[in-house]
C-alpha cells in the first residue's frame, strides 16, 4: 500500500491539484455481535489497517474517483450520478465499490454539505475485503472526513459516524448498526472502545500490554448488503415486537431480560427465540468482558469469547465450518486466551487474544492446521488497536 505522501503525489500526477489526505481504520470486534442495532453494547477496537482518501475540490460538478485497489476510475456528473445510483440500488442493482463513496456524498448533500461543485479523489485501502473487518465503514468514514475537510464544513465526529451509517443503511441497503462507523471515528491507540449503542456514550478500555490481537481470515467471503445478515435483522425485529406487546418499555432487545424471553418466548418461532437469546446474553457478556479487561483477567475474557462463539454458532447460526475449525484450532494452542468469530458472520475472520511471546508459534500452528483441515491458506494479521479517523499531512 502507498504511503500518504505517495498517494498524494499520485493524486497530483492525475489531477494536477494538491490533495488533502485522510485516513480511517477498519475494526475488529472483540465481543458483542449483532447487539449494536439492538441498542446494546459492543467492544470493538480500530485496527492497523485503513483506507486513505486523497481529495481536492473541482468546479465542474463532476465526481472523479480513481481506485488504486481496483485500478478503476469513476467519472460522472455528481448530482445525477448520486440520484441514478440510488434508484438503481433500490431496484436491486449489484453493489459497486464506488457506492460507498456515493452514499456518503448523497447523505452529506442532504445535510447541507456543499458537494455540488464536485471532487477528485484517489482512494486506496488495505482493510481485507469481505473479511468482516469493516472495509465498508473505513471507506465511508475516510470519505466523509475528506469531504468535510475539503469543504471546511464543521460536523461533530459523532454525527459523522451516524451519517456514514445512514449512508450504508439507506443508500447501499445494508442494515448495519452504528458500531463499525463509530469505532472507525473514535478508535484509540492500544484501547478497545466499549460503546453504548443507544446513548453513543463510550469508554476506552486499555488492552493489556502483554497480549496481541491476532486475526485469522478464513478466506470465506461474505457480503452484508442483503442476504443472511438482513434476515437475522428481521428475525430480531420480529422477536422484539412480541416482547414489546407484553412490556411496552422494551423498545429494543437491550431492554429485555432472559426472564422476559423465558416468559413470552413460546410465542416466537424457534429460530426467532434463539436469535433473541443470543443478543440478550451477548449484551451481558460485553459488560462482563469489560470488567475482565479492567481487572486484567484474561482467562475470564477468553471464557467469555468462547461462550460468545458458541452462541453465535448455535443460537444465531451465523458461523460456518471453516470458522469453527479456526476457533477449535486456536483453543488448543498455548498462549491463546480466547478465540471467536468476529464481524457480521457467514465467513470472514476469527479474533484471537494471544500472549505476546506465543504469537509466532500460534500463527504457524494456525496456518498448518487450517491448511490440513480445509486445503485453504488462511491469512493472518497481527494488529494493535489503532487511532480513529484523522487527517494526515504527508511529509
Amino acid at each position: 500500500m502507498h504511503t500518504p505522501a505517495e498517494l498524494s503525489a499520485q493524486h497530483f500526477d492525475s489531477f494536477g491539484t494538491p490533495a488533502l489526505v485522510f485516513a480511517a481504520p477498519g475494526r475488529v470486534n472483540l465481543i458483542g455481535e449483532h447487539t449494536d442495532y439492538c441498542d446494546g453494547f459492543v467492544l470493538p477496537a480500530a485496527i492497523d489497517f485503513k483506507t486513505l482518501v486523497a481529495i481536492s475540490q473541482r468546479t465542474d460538478g463532476r465526481l472523479v474517483v480513481q481506485s488504486v485497489n481496483y485500478s478503476e476510475r469513476l467519472d460522472e456528473v455528481l448530482d445525477p450520478f448520486l440520484d441514478r445510483r440510488f434508484r438503481d440500488l433500490r431496484a436491486g442493482a449489484e453493489t459497486h465499490w464506488a457506492d460507498y463513496i456515493a452514499g456518503v456524498l448523497w447523505i452529506l448533500r442532504q445535510h447541507g454539505v456543499p458537494v455540488a461543485d464536485g471532487f477528485s479523489m484517489t482512494v486506496e485501502g488495505d482493510v481485507p475485503l469481505g473479511a468482516g473487518l469493516s472495509s465498508s465503514a473505513a471507506i465511508e468514514v475516510a470519505t466523509a472526513c475528506a469531504v468535510l475537510g475539503a469543504t471546511s464544513f464543521d460536523l461533530p465526529l459523532e454525527k459523522t459516524a451516524q451519517l456514514c451509517r445512514a449512508a450504508e443503511n439507506q443508500f447501499v441497503g445494508a442494515n448495519v448498526g452504528i458500531m463499525d462507523q463509530f469505532v472507525s471515528c473514535f478508535g484509540a491507540l492500544d484501547h478497545a472502545v466499549m460503546i453504548d449503542c443507544r446513548s453513543l456514550q463510550y469508554t476506552l478500555v486499555p488492552i493489556p500490554s502483554d497480549v496481541r490481537i491476532v486475526i485469522c481470515n478464513s478466506m470465506v467471503k461474505h457480503s452484508v448488503a442483503g442476504g443472511e445478515y438482513n434476515t437475522r435483522r428481521a428475525e430480531i425485529e420480529q422477536g422484539t415486537a412480541i416482547l414489546h406487546l407484553h412490556r411496552p418499555e422494551i423498545r429494543a432487545l437491550r431492554d429485555a431480560t432472559l426472564e422476559d424471553l423465558d416468559r413470552w418466548g413460546s410465542e416466537m418461532p424457534a429460530n426467532v427465540f434463539r436469535r433473541c437469546r443470543h443478543v440478550i446474553t451477548e449484551d451481558n457478556r460485553v459488560l462482563a468482558a469489560v470488567n475482565a479487561f479492567q481487572h486484567g483477567d484474561l482467562s475470564r475474557f477468553g471464557q467469555l469469547m468462547h461462550e460468545a462463539h458458541v452462541s453465535f454458532r448455535d443460537d444465531f447460526e451465523a458461523s460456518c465450518p471453516e470458522i469453527d475449525l479456526l476457533v477449535e484450532l486456536a483453543d488448543k494452542e498455548p498462549g491463546c486466551f480466547g478465540a471467536r468469530l468476529t464481524g457480521g458472520g457467514f465467513g470472514g475472520c476469527t479474533v484471537n487474544l494471544v500472549a505476546a511471546e506465543q504469537v509466532e508459534g500460534f500463527t504457524q500452528a494456525m496456518r498448518t492446521g487450517y491448511k490440513q483441515g480445509t486445503g485453504i491458506d488462511c491469512e493472518i494479521y497481527i494488529s494493535r488497536a489503532s487511532a480513529g479517523a484523522h487527517q494526515i499531512v504527508p511529509e
